[in-house]
């Protein structure tokens, strides 16, 4: 039978860890570098069928640019920092968001400010703007 070499343990332990090692060091400061998302709500109202919260609020990543937003979530849930809204305004405002039925929502677009998105229905919910 040939003789075989076995790799030694201290040399396989060095060529796994350091790159670990390396590697989680780089991903720890570059996710201190990206800013995190933070979340204001400033309002919710809960469907008359318990099936939705109505959450309007604000999202800041970083940035100065003041926002309002309204999206829809399960009843209780905290809105997530990836929410997808259904109605967003680059302007600090009051939306004076109300539930006209189980399936019917009324927003109210501020006058003068910037919309980036305003969606006739969402979840089978329709909108209404004034």
């Amino acid at each position: 039978m040939p003789p075989t070499q076995k790799f030694p343990l201290r040399i396989f332990i060095l060529l796994t860890a350091l790159p670990a090692i390396a590697i989680g060091a780089t991903l720890w400061i570059v996710s201190d570098l990206v800013p995190a998302c933070t979340i204001e709500e400033h309002e919710r109202l809960t469907s008359p069928d318990q099936k939705f919260d109505l959450v309007v609020f604000s999202r800041d990543c970083g940035n100065a640019e003041p926002n309002t937003q309204a999206a829809l979530v399960p009843p209780g849930e905290e809105v997530p920092f990836d929410a997808a809204s259904f109605f967003s305004v680059g302007a600090d405002a009051d939306l004076a968001a109300q539930w006209l039925a189980a399936d019917s929502i009324g927003i109210a677009r501020p006058t003068g400010a910037t919309v980036f998105r305003d969606d006739a229905s969402v979840a089978g919910v329709t909108v209404t703007y004034k």
